[in-house]
């Protein structure tokens, strides 16, 4: 299944109401197991994103929806990547 790896950062309402975010990860959980995909590790992070997950998708307009369905409640803002895996990325790699 195509990994996602999600470059979040908190919003200001998502700053304010800071104590419901273990709350919303497990909501984010459940809203990516309904679309077929799941959450892998979620990481709160410090530099330039307060917040990394890993999720798996079933195809990228699956991932879509999950993102912006999760930007819509509008706690985090999201920049999401289409992760390859070492096995993916050897034949990518050898067909250049």
């Amino acid at each position: 299944m195509p990994m996602y790896i999600s470059l979040m950062n908190y919003t200001d309402q998502g700053l304010r109401t800071i104590k419901k975010s273990t709350n919303r990860a497990d909501s984010a959980r459940s809203m990516a197991e309904e679309l077929g995909g799941s959450i892998e590790q979620i990481y709160l992070t410090m530099g330039n994103y307060d917040l990394i997950a890993i999720a798996d998708f079933p195809d990228d307009a699956t991932a879509a929806t999950f993102v912006l369905r999760i930007g819509a409640l509008g706690n985090v803002k999201a920049t999401t990547l289409k992760a390859f895996q070492e096995d993916a990325f050897r034949i990518i790699i050898d067909a250049v």
